[in-house]
């Protein structure tokens, strides 16, 4: 056994005389990166041979792109243009994308995107500049795609002919083909006296869509007769047309059915000579009767001192009726005895210059 084992101790006393007389090859891992390197906790202080270094991020190219204009609104079908440029020549490439014709791109410092004719309603552009060192960079163009409403009508809801007063009705004003509707924005006009403005809070699509706005009123016996009517306006904001894109509807008249209305004194005075009246008001116009002492009469159309006393003045009408008493006085000495006397006063003043000259 022990001659089988001295070969293999000769060989390794061998081997390791030959690995101390030649030089030896070792091998020594590099030192950290910086961003390897973590700065000390607060609960040991760093070694005064040991330099921490911060990790530095890598520079980028800023992306200064500029679009003019800024935004864009457009009628649908109309031309439309605009320009991308860049202030630096960091970037190799620049571009336009999402759109279905857009230009090839270029090395240069601008490019322009231009239509003839606008044939989309969503259009959403966007430049882009391609760099080696910072990537892409890219500014996005807002466009607002408009087309004026077709028309605008009014109506009342579920409702025709005569009206009731202190009944509650309903007035729509429909705006048809017009986009964007949330642009669109409605007032309601009696007269020339302004209701209400409304807006459209539910429909944000692109598209031309029809919109109807409802307005409820409870007419009175003032509106027998007035106009109502809407108007329909597109604000598209400052980079809209200077004339903002506007339709107005047909008026409406407002039929009123009211009930009598007597307008007359409690006591009433009239001059002799002079015929007694009070005006009465209703739609239809009421029936008028005038009673005294409990019989019917005609008011006089010439009045005397005999006419004075208490009349009642009834007024039936298609939605009611109602009655007034009054008191009437007759004042006398007017008309023929006034005129006598001024008459007189300047016979007087005739005669007195008479003796002055």
């Amino acid at each position: 056994m022990c001659e089988s084992v001295w070969p293999v101790i000769v060989l390794l006393s061998h081997l390791f005389s030959s690995a101390i007389s030649l030089p030896v090859s070792i091998y020594t891992p590099p030192p950290p990166l910086p961003s390897q390197i973590w700065p000390p906790s607060s609960s040991s202080a760093p070694s005064p041979s040991l330099s921490v270094l911060q990790p530095t991020p890598p520079s980028l190219s800023p992306c200064l792109l500029m679009i003019s204009p800024s935004s864009l609104v457009v009628r649908f079908g109309d031309p439309v243009k605009a320009n991308c440029s860049l202030s630096q020549m960091d970037f190799y490439l620049l571009g336009w994308e999402n759109l279905q014709r857009a230009p090839q791109p270029t090395q240069g410092n601008f490019l322009v995107w231009s239509e003839d004719r606008v044939t989309e309603w969503s259009i959403k552009p966007m430049c882009y500049a391609l760099s080696d060192h910072g990537g892409p960079c890219q500014l996005h163009l807002p466009v607002t795609v408009y087309k004026p409403p077709e028309k605008v009508s009014i109506s009342f809801v579920n409702h025709t002919g005569p009206m009731f007063e202190g009944h509650q009705y309903t007035l729509q004003c429909t705006v048809w083909d017009v986009a964007p509707v949330k642009n669109l924005i409605v007032r309601f006009f009696r007269g020339e006296t302004e209701l209400v403005q409304l807006k459209s809070i539910n429909n944000t699509g692109q598209k031309p869509a029809t919109e109807t706005f409802t307005l409820d009123i409870s007419p009175s016996k003032d509106d027998n007769g007035a106009q109502y009517w809407c108007e329909a306006k597109l604000d598209l904001g400052p980079g809209g047309p200077e004339s903002p894109p506007m339709a107005k509807s047909e008026n409406i008249t407002a039929t009123l059915l009211f009930g009598p209305q007597i307008l007359c004194p409690a006591k009433l005075q009239v001059r002799e000579g002079e015929r007694l009246s009070c005006e009465v008001r209703g739609n239809p116009p009421p029936l008028v009767t005038w009673m005294r002492d409990g019989l019917k009469t005609a008011p006089p159309t010439h009045s005397t001192t005999k006419h004075a006393g208490k009349y009642t003045v009834l007024a039936i009408g298609h939605v009611g009726q109602k009655y007034h008493t009054v008191e009437v006085e007759v004042i006398t000495g007017s008309g023929t005895s006034h005129c006598s006397s001024r008459a007189v006063v300047l016979i007087l003043l005739f005669i007195q210059m008479k003796i002055w000259l």
